[in-house]
């Protein structure tokens, strides 16, 4: 791995180029972008690029630091600078777009696969096709469904030759399992009625209420407030966000009724979370029985002190009703380096280095190959790491941007209106009669 990313990167030794400033100055407010620096490196002279992602929890951000180090220390003449991003949710991407206008953002940055065309068609990440056809790269090294997005042409909005940046990672959902409170509560073992056939809704909800029987703190579920946990079960039960093209509003199926029906019937009593809470800490403080969320939260889950494992989530209507999340890393459109950035992009893609990211124990390798996921089963625990694997076989559904539409726009108002039918502030019926009025301007309606 070394050897291939030194001789990548003298390919670019002879590019004289400066990239953005150093940490020290990023707190006063002194402009560290790639663009605005004008100092011209000198072949050989050492070159700083800042790169960054959102980890989940500090467990993630240390995975990515430690990556970050060994790249690295093993570039000639290129010292990279790791940023964890601090915001959840929207707030990191638009954290970004304010940096981004202000000139503070890193040279390579990741964010979600919802927002690739919302930073396209603000010109502010780079089309990098150029880049990967002079270095070798294949779309087809990478998964379908997130590469059809990241290849899509702006003018159309349909797969072309562009080519936005590189999937860092895949993902899929699981349910993390308290198995010790599971076994106190005498309930049916999940993995046991998954490995049965028999995990479906109904089975799912007499373990909810089972663990959360035990009283006091106890709670049998928790899920987080943000588009996919609620999208699963709309997926679950063969609805979802849009029409089949991606083109409009879908929100009222009778699909996505019946599965937002089960989820706020599941939000109607005392035995989960309160919708809108963080179900992770309690969920690691030992309080929770089962905590619906990616791959991604595996390094933070290693760290509690009783026995736990994944199973996938429970059938509904349409299957386990899972998505495919990716992110992918893209490149500032004001690089003073575009060709040493790309190389970071691809460096940090590399199946080596998603290797150790997927052993430490953060989302799936985003490369499609056998070896790859054979690999995956072996970063325990947890023991049944095959759950990701199986969401990943099951049709997910794709996340994706929307090329037709603002999904900021959309996601902002359907995140408000789901949270009110699910918590007994709006009536289910008005929803399905007018949501997708109400969501239409993000459509240019």
């Amino acid at each position: 791995m070394k050897n291939k990313l030194i001789l990548l990167f003298a390919v670019f030794a002879l590019v004289a180029a400066a990239c953005g400033g150093d940490d020290d100055s990023a707190d006063d407010g002194t402009d560290t972008t790639a663009a605005a620096t004008e100092t011209t490196a000198a072949a050989g002279e050492e070159v700083a690029l800042r790169w960054m992602t959102r980890p989940d929890n500090p467990e993630e951000a240390a995975v990515y630091g430690d990556i970050s180090d060994e790249l690295s220390a093993s570039l000639d003449s290129v010292t990279l600078t790791y940023e964890p991003g601090s915001n959840e949710g929207a707030g990191y991407q638009q954290t970004l777009l304010t940096n981004l206008s202000a000139g503070t953002a890193p040279d390579v940055f990741w964010i979600p696969g919802t927002d690739v065309a919302d930073f396209a068609s603000r010109d502010v990440i780079l089309d990098m096709r150029e880049y990967a056809d002079a270095s070798g790269h294949s779309d087809a090294d990478f998964y379908e469904g997130p590469m059809g997005h990241l290849t899509t042409d702006l003018d159309t909005g349909q797969p072309g030759n562009a080519l936005w940046g590189l999937p860092r990672d895949v993902s899929t959902f699981g349910l993390y399992v308290n198995l010790d409170l599971i076994a106190e509560a005498g309930v049916a073992n999940p993995l046991e009625l998954e490995a049965n056939g028999e995990w479906d809704i109904a089975a799912f909800n007499e373990v909810v209420d089972g663990v959360a029987a035990l009283g006091g703190e106890i709670r049998g579920y928790g899920q987080s407030a943000w588009w996919g946990p609620y999208g699963a079960w709309m997926n679950n039960a063969g609805g979802g966000f849009f029409t089949a093209d991606r083109s409009a509003c879908g929100l009222d199926s009778d699909e996505s009724i019946a599965g937002l029906t089960a989820l706020r019937d599941l939000y109607s009593g005392d035995s989960v979370i309160p919708y809108g809470e963080d179900p992770e800490p309690p969920f690691r403080a030992g309080t929770v029985g089962m905590f619906q969320n990616g791959r991604w939260a595996t390094p933070g889950i290693r760290t509690v002190d009783f026995n736990w494992d994944v199973v996938g989530l429970p059938e509904g209507a349409a299957g386990p009703g899972n998505w495919l999340f990716w992110g992918a890393y893209v490149v500032n459109a004001n690089t003073a380096d575009p060709e040493k950035a790309w190389a970071l992009v691809e460096a940090l893609t590399e199946a080596s280095v998603q290797a150790q990211i997927s052993g430490l124990g953060a989302n799936i390798p985003s490369r499609v190959s056998q070896e790859a996921l054979d690999a995956f089963l072996t970063f325990s625990p947890p023991d049944n790491n095959q759950a990701f694997l199986n969401g990943l076989q099951n049709d997910p559904s794709t996340e994706g941007p929307l090329w037709a539409g603002s999904w900021p726009e959309f996601v902002t108002l359907m995140d408000s209106e789901i949270q009110a039918v699910v918590t007994g502030a709006r009536d289910i019926a008005d929803f399905q009669a007018n949501i997708c009025t109400e969501t239409s301007a993000a459509f240019g309606g």
